[in-house]
């Protein structure tokens, strides 16, 4: 079954990306919260340096720069980055060793969730980290795989990332 790609993708794609994505760190700076704010706002400045690299090291280059890409930064990166070259997206190899800082979004807070729990027993701690759990995994699954990726023209182009992700399947 063939889809078709999004020029600019829907509002409400973006609005469900956005949402997961903030909710993440939402959650995150709840569970790190419990060592003080310091942790804290140390955290919510490891997500924001996150998202500042990826805009910098993938967005300048992707063809939804300027655009209105599923996960709501081919705009944003418009505005505060000059466009790069294309083929820079295309020749870029992706392990799973580049996209730890991404993962350890959610594996900081979990860590630190357990580190808690040893401390002093929490239903609300607890409740994050399966809502923080199951927002990484299962959001970003469901957003990536059935709404962003899935529709996506830099997909069809060449997407390193993908090549990754097709590779884990196929393990």
């Amino acid at each position: 079954m063939t889809t078709s790609s999004y020029e600019n993708y829907p509002i409400r794609i973006v609005v469900l990306s956005v949402a997961v994505a903030i909710s993440i760190y939402a959650i995150g700076t709840f569970i790190l919260s419990g060592f003080g704010v310091l942790v804290a706002a140390l955290y919510v400045l490891y997500c924001l340096g996150i998202e500042i690299a990826i805009l910098k090291g993938s967005c300048v280059h992707c063809y939804y720069y300027g655009k209105v890409c599923a996960l709501g930064r081919g705009k944003l990166c418009a505005l505060f980055f000059k466009k790069g070259d294309p083929q820079n997206f295309l020749q870029r190899q992706v392990s799973w060793k580049e996209i730890l800082p991404d993962m350890l979004v959610a594996l900081v807070p979990l860590l630190g969730g357990i580190a808690l729990m040893i401390k002093e027993f929490s239903w609300g701690v607890v409740g994050a980290m399966i809502i923080l759990v199951t927002l990484s995994f299962g959001g970003n699954a469901l957003v990536r795989g059935s709404f962003a990726c899935k529709n996506c023209k830099q997909r069809e182009i060449g997407c390193p990332a993908e090549k990754l992700f097709s590779q884990s399947r196929a393990a």
